[in-house]
């Protein structure tokens, strides 16, 4: 069979000569028991191209379907593993390539980051000079509309300001004088000064004046001055006051010597004088105070000197505007009068009438204020 096989491989034109056939490996010794048994397909002889197809069914054929099909399985293999290869070179590349670019862009926003840092910090510190400089600003503008507001007053304005200031100084006069006499005068000059200027909007301020010159006249006020020149002349009369205890001359007293001056026998004129010093010997008179009858010439100079400094306290009280100070002292003063001078003297009765009308004077009511009036014109002056 070898033989027959060889010639058409021979006789055809041009034919790859075919690998020798390697000898049949001998048969193991225990193929002579199964005469039906397959023969190994591995041991059979691959046909030349050149062969003529083996018939379809013999162990030749189906060995070299089998080892073609483990060929094609190794190429798809061998294909897939070049395909995932050249994916996972793709792969590496993209990322090795994305890496760099988020390196950069890493790089890149470090440095703007740190360009962003150094501007917010010109941008800071040019805020603190821009900040500054317009505190400046604002107070040069504040000082300069002052100024303005200084310089561009008006007419209405300066009048508001000069009846204020005119007020003022009459109410302190008035305090230290003790009459609303300077502070009718102001307030009447306030009035026909806003009547000339014929201002709406100063007509709440002249109805203030109004009222308070209305108060002002009503009110009762102490005659400061007549209290003074009352107090000095009870000062100088204290000393012509007599004391209770005092020694008056007799009834008779002057009539010796007239009794003298007539044509009398010197026996009556003897009898006359003689019978005058007896009755001036003895003196019956009524003291309602046991302390007067036992005061001394000594003790009633102090008494007059300890009254005068009474009327002068009650005349410093007066001058402060201490009028219940000033009215203690005129109490004790006329108390003292009562008890250790005469009371049935004329001189005394009339200082007793002066204290308690000094007493009476100073019971009237205190200077009025001129609240309404100064509030009206600080509302005017502030332009509300």
């Amino acid at each position: 069979m070898n033989h027959d096989r060889r010639q058409p491989e021979e006789s055809a034109p041009g034919a790859v000569p075919a690998a020798a056939e390697p000898a049949p490996a001998s048969a193991p010794s225990g193929a002579t028991d199964g005469a039906g048994a397959a023969p190994d397909p591995s041991s059979q002889p691959i046909p030349g191209p050149g062969a003529a197809p083996l018939p379809e069914g013999s162990p030749r054929s189906s060995g070299s379907a089998v080892t073609w099909g483990i060929g094609l399985v190794a190429v798809l293999a061998l294909a897939g593993c070049v395909l995932l290869w050249q994916r996972l070179a793709g792969i590496q590349e993209q990322l090795a390539r994305q890496s760099a670019e988020s390196g950069s862009v890493a790089v890149e926003a470090r440095t703007l980051a740190r360009q962003a840092s150094d501007l917010a910090r010109d941008a800071a510190a040019r805020q603190a000079v821009l900040e500054a400089r317009i505190s400046e600003v604002a107070l040069q503008r504040s000082q300069l509309e002052e100024l303005m507001q200084s310089l561009s007053r008006s007419r209405d304005e300066n009048l508001v300001v000069d009846i204020e200031s005119a007020l003022r100084l009459a109410q302190q006069q008035a305090q230290l004088t003790g009459s609303a006499e300077p502070l009718l005068a102001a307030l009447r000059g306030a009035d026909q000064r806003l009547t000339r200027a014929a201002q709406p909007r100063l007509s709440p301020v002249r109805r203030a004046i109004a009222r308070d010159i209305e108060r002002t006249q009503s009110a009762r006020l102490a005659d400061v001055p007549g209290l003074l020149l009352r107090l000095d002349e009870l000062v100088r009369l204290t000393d012509e006051l007599p004391v209770a205890n005092a020694v008056a001359s007799g009834p008779d007293a002057s009539a010796v010597p007239s009794a003298a001056a007539r044509p009398t026998p010197w026996w009556e004129q003897w009898l006359a004088r003689v019978g005058h010093e007896l009755r001036s010997l003895v003196r019956v008179s009524r003291i309602e105070q046991p302390e007067a009858a036992l005061l001394s010439p000594e003790q009633s100079f102090f008494l007059r000197e300890n009254v005068k400094l009474k009327l002068l306290n009650a005349r410093l009280g007066l001058l402060a505007r201490q009028f219940d100070a000033a009215r203690t002292d005129l109490k004790a003063a006329s108390a003292a009068l009562s008890k250790y001078f005469d009371t049935g003297s004329r001189k005394t009765q009339l200082a007793l009438q002066q204290l308690q009308q000094a007493q009476t004077q100073m019971g009237a009511t205190e200077l009025p204020r001129i609240d309404d009036t100064l509030a009206a014109l600080t509302t005017a002056a502030a332009g509300r």
